[in-house]
This record gives C-alpha cells, sequence and structure tokens, in this order.
C-alpha cells in the first residue's frame, strides 16, 4: 500500500502529503477497530514498509494521533491506542477547547487596546513580521513567526500582563499552528487575516481590530473542527470574541 502520492476528493481535489495519507489510514483502522483501544500498533519499521512511507513522515502521523487524543507513546514499548474517537486534541500542555476559550477572551480584546494604544514603533514591527510570514515557504519558520506576530499585537497593547499571557501558552500556540498548516492548509488564509488584523491598527480603528481578530479564530476553529470533526464543520463551539 503506496500512501506518499495522494489526493482528496472533490470537484478540483486536492493534493495531500504523504503524512496527511498515512494519519487519515491509521485513524481510521482506529475508529473502525482494526485496532482496539489498549492494542498496541505494529513497529516503525512494519509500518513504514507496509505503507512504503519514510520514517519521518509516519512519526509527524503518529504525533498527530496523539495530538488528537487517540494514541499515547510509552518510551520503550511503543505506541499503544487509547481512544476509538476525537474528543479534543492537545497542544502542549493545553487542550484545543481550553485554549481557544482563553484566546477568545483575551486576544479579541488585546486586538482593540492594540488598535487605539500603539506606537509607530509597534506598528513598524508588525509590518515587517506580516512582510516576512507571507515570503516563507518553510513552515516551520512560518509556525515560529506565527507565535511572535500574536505576541507583537499583545505588546501594542501596552500591557505587559497581556503580553506574558500569550507568552504563557506560546508553545500551545506552535503547536496548534503546525498542526492546522500540516493538515488544514492555513497558511495563505492566515496570512490574510494577519493583514486585515495589521490593517486594522494601522487604521487605528477598535472596532475593525476586534473584528480582524474574531474572524481570525472563528477561522482557526472551523478549520480545527474540520480536521479533528470532518462531519460537523458548521458553526464554532464556544462563543464570545476571538484571536
Amino acid at each position: 500500500m503506496n500512501l506518499s502520492d495522494s489526493q482528496t476528493g472533490g470537484s478540483v481535489p486536492r493534493r495531500v502529503s504523504a503524512m496527511e495519507a498515512v494519519l487519515t489510514h491509521l485513524r481510521s483502522a482506529i475508529e473502525r477497530g482494526e485496532y482496539a483501544i489498549g492494542d498496541k500498533l505494529p513497529s516503525e519499521a512494519e509500518m513504514c514498509r507496509r505503507l512504503e512511507v519514510s520514517r519521518p513522515v509516519l512519526r509527524e502521523a503518529l504525533r498527530a494521533l496523539q495530538v488528537m487524543g487517540l494514541t499515547v507513546s510509552r518510551t520503550g514499548k511503543g505506541t499503544f491506542v487509547l481512544a476509538n474517537t476525537v474528543e479534543d486534541p492537545t497542544f502542549g500542555d493545553y487542550a484545543a477547547s481550553d485554549l481557544l476559550e482563553v484566546r477568545r477572551h483575551v486576544e479579541i480584546p488585546v486586538a482593540g487596546y492594540a488598535a487605539v494604544r500603539r506606537t509607530p514603533e509597534n506598528l513598524d514591527h508588525l509590518a515587517h513580521l506580516l512582510e516576512r510570514m507571507e515570503r516563507e515557504i518553510d513552515t516551520t519558520a512560518w509556525v515560529a513567526m506565527d507565535t511572535i506576530f500574536h505576541i507583537a499585537v499583545a505588546e501594542a497593547s501596552q500591557n505587559p500582563v497581556f503580553r506574558r499571557v500569550i507568552e504563557e501558552i506560546r508553545d500551545a500556540l506552535a503547536r496548534q499552528s503546525a498542526f492546522l498548516n500540516e493538515l488544514g492548509d492555513r497558511r495563505e488564509q492566515s496570512n490574510r487575516e494577519h493583514r486585515a488584523i495589521v490593517e486594522a491598527l494601522i487604521d487605528g480603528s477598535e472596532h475593525d481590530a476586534v473584528e480582524a481578530m474574531s474572524h481570525h479564530l472563528d477561522r482557526v476553529e472551523t478549520t480545527l473542527t474540520s480536521i479533528v470533526h470532518p462531519e460537523r464543520t458548521d458553526t464554532p463551539t464556544k462563543g464570545g470574541p476571538e484571536a
């Protein structure tokens, strides 16, 4: 079974990465019960042989399964099935739902404060960062700048507590960003959303900044939902403002 060159269905098929194909295959096998809760997955060597993919590709897929809460890796023992349905992905120390809830209550009002209080230096920094992100093609580098962007918006609010809060969840933001970019093809869309935020800050419009950040967080949640629950991609689950 060769999963190294796959496409998704639809009128205009989107070519998916080998990692996405492997993840979909393993996730489906777990959800169908081919691997029951408590079962150990085959060794990495065996899965690479069966699926005809490289070990780095397989390991990325296995990490995604862990983020989704379907498996757990035990050092020296292998990977074991933890659940057969996806409930709430975890990014670092935080569940996705908790992370988004906090982001909505912090980053949306922060964007409004930033629009009113930002300095020329803040705007120069954000504009330069946005230009770099729009040119960047390396996912790892882009993800790093993505977290810096949100910290920079918090910094523009001129309240050091807000910046400290965003820095506290920085690792989780980076993990979530990498996950969404790998499985949700979010980078270009996110760049456009970031540009809308920066333009609102440049205009000094509190209303537009709040709206732009809210839209950005809505799209984050929609993409996450489409990955975790492909059959449910309609409306956000938690209300309130967004990042």
